[in-house]
This record gives structure tokens, C-alpha cells and sequence, in this order.
């Protein structure tokens, strides 16, 4: 989790700003009525700074009124995962449990209970490439980033001494935390992003939404009647070769036509520390410490952003045969690999060609 855009290695576990940007092109910024006034209107939030990002809410409802309310909700949710599980907020649930679940358990609420159980799951199911005790590989990389100098190998051994998701325990019954090792930090930079969009839809769906998207930093979720004028909702992934490093931007590789569905894309080509000439990924390997590497972009297509945005951080560490490997045996989801280098090659599991739209996102 993040809170701050100038906090340097980490401000998106999730390269997916630059989908961000491109999210939904296809939306109009004003409001749509039909000459009877019966047609549903969709309102666009524009951007909003929120988790160390960009987030922004589209909703189609009956009226301009339901409309902002459904936006408004789908807000404040998100906010209020940021308050429970930013790791930069000392008062926020994760901050108090990186500085006393080492001495004793700390209770936290439903919510970002929720979200270590199946970050437990989902380390469980990658064998360790998601985890969300690599804060202490994280520190290490932003520390670098500060000073302009590599860690060692001796400091990355001793940070990955802290790393590890079966030193976390979790206490259903009580809902407590607990580090069995000193010096453990949460982040649910991979993670947290994805449940929050997952909350506002579902408060966007209470409000009396008729169709919603979500984008919280490219953590994409959508649901329902998409814009007037169209038959899905249009997302467009970026392509990684054409980003200009240090402003992002570039241009499309595809568009996919979503309906009711979420995309998480992580990647390597815009959060990146350049250190001593060398280029380090953001995404960091809990088993070797490290960048992760020969994957320039994984982009995950399944049902709920919170899985979306996990399973884009843990193939992007497994690499292409592995992450594949796991994508395929998962219901309800897809996966679009880009690989590093000057070669690229696009992989996409099977099922992935449905989601790709003969129309560019544009307007």
C-alpha cells in the first residue's frame, strides 16, 4: 500500500498507472440524456489522488443525482482502505501492527483482515512469489533509490531474513496479526489497491448504479451497463516499448471489451529505480530479494479486482511458464504476458482472445 507520489520505488506496487491513462478513453466527461430524458445518464469523476495514485469512477445510473452518489460512495470506500491499511500512516490498522505485531498480537477490523487471509492464500498458492511481508526488501529498495547506491548482498540477505509469509500469524477467531520475527512490515501495495476498487462497485451497485467502472491506479473492476452508445466497457493496455521513461504515456497495444469483469497490469517499464546505470524493477522476488525479471508486462483478466491485482504482481515473479502454469488452472481467468527485452513476445492463455476488441478505446 501506498499514500504518497514522491515516495520513490514504491508508489504503485502497481505499474498500472499506465493503464490508468488510458482506462476507458471511450468515456464522455459530461453527462449523457436522451431528448425524452428517460435514458440513463453516466458521469465521469475525473482523477482523483488517493493511495499514492490515480483513482476515478464512471457510473450509469437513472439520473445525474444517483449518479454522483454512486461516484461519491465508490470514493469513499476507497479512502477508507487507504486509512486501515496504508503502510505510510503510522494510526492506519497495517501501521500499528508493523510496529507492535512483533511484541503482541494486534487486533484489526473485518476488512483488512480480509485482505491479509487471502494474502496468505494467494502466498500459499505462488509458493511465496506473492507476499506481503516483503517490506523489509521494499525498505531496502527505497533506501537504495535515496542514496543512489545498490543494497548488498549482505543487506538483502538480512532483509529477506524478515521476509516471509509463513512468520505471519493471523488469528481468525480474534482477528489478531502477529510477527514471530523482528523487524517484519507489511505492505499490501499488491493487494490493497485491487480490494478497494472491488468495494466501490460494490457500493456503486448499492447506490443504484446501473453500471460502474472503477479505475484505482489501473486496478480496473466493471460492471453493468456500460457508456450510452456502447456495448462494453473499453479498456485499453499499454504498450510497454513505446512508454517514454520518466513520463509514461505511449501507445496502445490492444484494447479488451469488458462487461463484467476486472484487469490488474503489472510491469516493469514505469516504476523503476535507476541506481549506479542499472534498472530496477519495483516488483521485488520475496525468494531472491531482488527485481523480478523477464516479464515486462502481465496483465490478469478475472472477475474480481482484489485477484486481478494480486495474481499480476505473483506471475510477474513466477516468470511466463510458471505464471501461465497457475493462470490456466484458474477459473474465469486470462492472462496477456509481454516479455522483457528487444525481442518481446505477447503470450495470452486461451481464453484471452474474447476480451480483444476490434475498436481502439477512443471516444
Amino acid at each position: 500500500m501506498t499514500s504518497s507520489l514522491v515516495k520513490g520505488l514504491v508508489i504503485n506496487r502497481k505499474v498500472a498507472i499506465s493503464v490508468a491513462l488510458l482506462v476507458c478513453l471511450c468515456l464522455l466527461a459530461v453527462l449523457h440524456f436522451s431528448s425524452a430524458g428517460k435514458d440513463p445518464v453516466d458521469v465521469d469523476s475525473g482523477s482523483y489522488l488517493v493511495m499514492g495514485t490515480f483513482a476515478r469512477v464512471v457510473a450509469v445510473a437513472k439520473d445525474p443525482d444517483t449518479a454522483q452518489k454512486c461516484i461519491q460512495a465508490g470514493m469513499a470506500e476507497i479512502r477508507r482502505v487507504d486509512d486501515l491499511m496504508s503502510d505510510f500512516k503510522s494510526d492506519s490498522e497495517i501501521g500499528r501492527a508493523n510496529t507492535e505485531a512483533a511484541e503482541h498480537p494486534v487486533q484489526v477490523g473485518e476488512w483488512t483482515f480480509e485482505v491479509l487471509r487471502r494474502s496468505a492464500e494467494f502466498s500459499k498458492l505462488t509458493d511465496g512469489a506473492f507476499d506481503v511481508t516483503v517490506g523489509p526488501l521494499v525498505d531496502s529498495f527505497r533506501t537504495a533509490k535515496k542514496t543512489g547506491a545498490a543494497p548488498t548482498q549482505e543487506q538483502i540477505a538480512q532483509a529477506r531474513t524478515k521476509v516471509g509469509f509463513e512468520k505471519l500469524e493471523l488469528d481468525e477467531q480474534n482477528k489478531t496479526v502477529r510477527f514471530t520475527v523482528q523487524g517484519m512490515r507489511l505492505d499490501l501495495g499488491a493487494i490493497a489497491k485491487g480490494y478497494a476498487v472491488d468495494k466501490a462497485i460494490e457500493a456503486a451497485k448499492h447506490c443504484g448504479a446501473a453500471g460502474a467502472m472503477v479505475d484505482l491506479g489501473g486496478n480496473i473492476r466493471c460492471f453493468g451497463s456500460p457508456p450510452k452508445g456502447r456495448d462494453h466497457w473499453l479498456i485499453g493496455v499499454q504498450d510497454p516499448n513505446s512508454v517514454v521513461e520518466g513520463v509514461g504515456g505511449g501507445g496502445l497495444l490492444l484494447t479488451l471489451k469488458l462487461t463484467d469483469a476486472s484487469i490488474a497490469t503489472s510491469g516493469d517499464y514505469q516504476q523503476f529505480a535507476l541506481i549506479a546505470g542499472k534498472r530496477y524493477s519495483h516488483i521485488l522476488d520475496p525468494h531472491t530479494g531482488w527485481s523480478a525479471e523477464g516479464l515486462s508486462s502481465v496483465t490478469i483478466i478475472t472477475d474480481n479486482a482484489t485477484d486481478a491485482d494480486a495474481l499480476s504482481t505473483a506471475v510477474s515473479v513466477m516468470g511466463m511458464d510458471m505464471g501461465l502454469a497457475l493462470i490456466e488452472k484458474r477459473p474465469n481467468t486470462e492472462a496477456i504476458l509481454i516479455t522483457s527485452g528487444p525481442t518481446r513476445k505477447i503470450i495470452k492463455t486461451p481464453g484471452a482472445g474474447k476480451y480483444v476488441a476490434d475498436t481502439p478505446a477512443h471516444p
